[in-house]
């Protein structure tokens, strides 16, 4: 591939060379000049961060990439949302009723479901970064989403799919076909989200080259607006389909949005001129177990760092890991150096599992680096598994009319935690960002870390008020719809506070921290922490119910009204705030990428 200065620097030796066979060069000059100009402006036009255009060629800024195509990836990301949480909120629902389940075992089901889909992000990442890459992976696994879509929607509308309506007790329950129909259906779309959600991110963030200002500014802004973005699918699908299920049945609510999620995909295909792409560099995973098996050989056999160690890395201009660029060297880790240390300099049949280069080290560096921040965050993902379970609970039993004709459905109530977010993502960027750059001098207003930690700090308060709100509940509204809704309002509108702040700087971090060869799989490290909340979630559940005297006697029984709900909530506001403690000593001795190195030894590139 060609790189923009070789083509400005072949342009301009063509140039000369036109100029020695001409009479006079002064009667040429003007022409010169302005043809040097054009071969300077088509250099800084042209992206440095190694994308291509849909030929093939190196991205052009000025005819692709940058707002001219952020917006068809956001409409296929809003699409999957609206579908996800059109199914996510009311699927216990539709088990129940439906599927005839139990309620534990059907909110058990959807629990499993939702982290499996968040948990399968890893398998697209690694797709994506191995062998697809991420528009590829996208499409792909958008067509998987409908094939499941419609698979659901067939199951919601052809009765011998479903038991046969309940006429006397007990009813008949889903025969095994029937179950393992809608499982299968369910099955793709957890599939297709985990092929989405990590590259949907960083294929809108490639759109961005990093090394001009201008774009760096608008790519920190696209992550806030494709929050918003994911916020904006989440309400629809929580309010208007939520509301066409419950009043005009499951095939609508389950058709429209395959419809939905269809014209997606052709909105996202008509963006193809638009794109840059970032070509797949192979398995992350096969480079990251070479520098751990050398590192360990070269231990074994005695070797060190320093003392006139000399490093391996490769002549060329880019590393020897297709497409991305070379990385420095860091101190820290100094162990996994041991896999790029040159211990016999006339062996020249190099290969990864003898040698690794300092990028591929620093590669594997920077994925090691970012694991204690991706742990101190997880135990939020347990308190946001609290709003698809426990919170629609107690809405459930609250007055949720609005005038004499309109009640609000249960599975809508978490629109006050994304109306929250649709209202704080603009306020935040257009009037919070400049306040706090001009205070603390950051693009960014704060940094990543910063943004997450403040998130983490807002979470303690949404499940304290949770608690306390359940507690009045119980006490002072024990008759069933007794209790306006709008009491639940300040744990939704925190705990959507908080993932404002979490959510938009894990995707910042993740991204900024990962490599050019991992970039999809940091994105599915941090949407793996929603699975493994959900699974977490789940898990707390059964220990304090087996802890505390089972469904019978424990503190979360069959009714919610004998439970002691507050109990669970107070637990989660401890784990919540020993978390915040944990975050704040890991976060402060974070090391980024920068950092200063030994000698570094450029020799020949090391053979796959």
């Amino acid at each position: 591939m060609e790189k923009p200065e070789s083509a400005a620097a072949a342009a301009a030796d063509h140039l000369y060379d036109k100029s020695f066979i001409q009479p006079s060069m002064e009667k040429f000059e003007p022409d010169f000049i302005e043809d040097n100009k054009k071969v300077g402006s088509l250099s800084t036009s042209l992206v440095s961060n190694g994308c291509v255009d849909f030929r093939g060629k190196v991205a052009n800024k000025e005819t692709t990439g940058g707002w001219k195509a952020s917006p068809f990836i956001i409409v296929n990301e809003v699409a999957e949302r609206l579908a996800f949480f059109a199914i996510a909120v009311n699927m216990v629902a539709y088990l129940v009723f439906e599927m005839r389940q139990s309620l534990p075992n059907a909110a058990t089901h959807v629990t499993d479901w939702i982290g499996a889909a968040y948990v399968l992000t890893l398998f697209g990442a690694f797709l994506a970064d191995a062998y697809l890459g991420r528009f590829k992976t996208i499409i792909i696994f958008s067509c998987v989403y409908a094939v499941g879509m419609v698979l659901l929607t067939v199951s919601a509308s052809v009765d011998s799919l479903r038991p046969p309506p309940c006429t006397a007790r007990p009813c008949n329950k889903a025969t095994d076909g029937q179950t393992w129909f809608l499982y299968a259906a369910l099955g793709l779309i957890a599939l297709g989200t985990g092929g989405i959600k990590p590259c949907v991110s960083s294929f809108g963030a490639d759109q961005f080259d990093e090394a001009d200002k201008d774009e760096l500014l608008k790519k920190f802004s696209f992550f806030n607006w494709f929050f918003f973005g994911i916020n904006m699918g989440a309400l629809l699908g929580i309010t208007l389909l939520v509301y066409i299920q419950d009043n005009k049945g499951w095939t609508w609510g389950f058709g429209i949005p395959t419809v939905v999620m269809v014209c997606s995909i052709v909105i996202l295909a008509a963006g193809i001129p638009k794109y840059r792409y970032q070509k797949p560099m192979g398995s992350p995973f096969t480079r990251f177990i070479q520098v751990i098996v050398v590192s360990l050989r070269n231990h074994s056999r005695g070797v060190e760092v320093g003392g006139g160690a000399v490093l391996h890395e490769v002549k060329t201009k880019e590393s020897d890991i297709l497409g991305a660029r070379k990385l420095p060297h860091t101190t820290q880790y100094r162990f996994l150096d041991k896999a790029a240390v040159v211990t016999d300099l006339e062996d020249n049949q190099k290969t990864r599992w003898r040698l690794c280069t300092v990028t591929q080290v620093e590669e594997f560096k920077c994925f090691v680096r970012v694991l204690p921040i991706w742990a101190s965050t997880i135990a939020l993902s347990i308190s946001f598994a609290q709003l698809s379970t426990f919170f629609i609970s107690q809405a459930a039993l609250t007055n949720r009319k609005l005038g004499p004709n309109f009640v609000i459905p249960a599975g809508s109530v978490p629109l006050f935690s994304a109306i929250n977010a649709l209202i704080f993502v603009p306020i935040y960027e257009k009037w919070m960002v400049p306040i706090l750059r001009r205070r603390t001098g950051h693009h960014r207003g704060i940094t990543s870390l910063q943004r997450m930690g403040v998130g983490l700090f807002i979470s303690i308060f949404a499940l304290a008020s949770a608690a306390l709100v359940e507690k009045k509940r119980r006490d002072h509204y024990s008759k069933p719809f007794s209790m306006s809704v709008f009491w639940l309002l300040p744990q939704f509108f925190l705990i959507g506070a908080a993932e404002v702040f979490t959510y938009v700087g894990q995707l910042e971090f993740f991204y900024d921290e990962a490599t050019d060869g991992t970039r999809s799989i940091s994105s599915a490290m941090f949407l793996s922490e929603i699975g493994i909340g959900s699974w977490l979630s789940t898990a707390l559940v059964k220990i304090i119910e087996s802890a505390t005297g089972g469904e019978t006697k424990g503190w979360l029984r069959g009714t919610l009204n004998k439970s002691k709900l507050d109990y669970f909530y107070w637990i989660l506001t401890a784990i919540n705030a020993l978390n915040f403690l944990v975050y704040l000593w890991v976060s402060r001795r974070y090391k980024g990428r920068n950092g200063t190195g030994i000698s570094v030894r450029e020799g020949e590139e090391v053979e796959n």
